[in-house]
């Protein structure tokens, strides 16, 4: 079951990350003011409606770390996206976000490793279940 507070402190740090209003963000996603003020006061527990557009729209924030706080935000495969974005003008809201930047394709079974230049902070293992184990420097 979802913890209304503990949600809430969630969209706010989405909030936060993006740097967007609750205007904002209820335009992005396209959802009533109304519900995200709920949403933000811990009011309401959010539909599932809701928390699927939350997902689609924005990459970095992970289902189950958005429902009960396991996981990591943002997530980790898209850490080379900006935390703080600028609405460029004439543009929607939802246009303003960066696209996933796409990884160059290393050919397979190359004998050279890519050197890596910053040191490791936390490795995360996904398992088919769902479930994950997090290892940290």
């Amino acid at each position: 079951m979802v913890n209304s507070l503990d949600f809430a402190k969630r969209l706010k740090k989405i909030l936060d990350y993006y740097g967007l209003s609750a205007t904002v963000f209820s335009e992005t996603i396209d959802f009533n003011r109304s519900t995200i003020s709920h949403l933000l006061s811990g009011r309401n527990k959010p539909s599932l409606e809701f928390v699927m557009k939350v997902v689609q729209k924005f990459p970095e924030v992970e289902l189950y770390w958005l429902l009960n706080g396991k996981g990591v935000f943002p997530a980790e495969e898209n850490k080379t996206t900006s935390p703080t974005l600028q609405k460029p003008e004439n543009t929607t809201p939802a246009e303003s976000f960066p696209k996933k930047q796409k990884t160059p394709d290393l050919e397979p079974f190359s004998s050279e490793i890519p050197k890596i230049q910053a040191d490791i902070e936390r490795i995360v293992i996904f398992y088919k279940d769902g479930s994950f184990k997090t290892y940290e420097n």
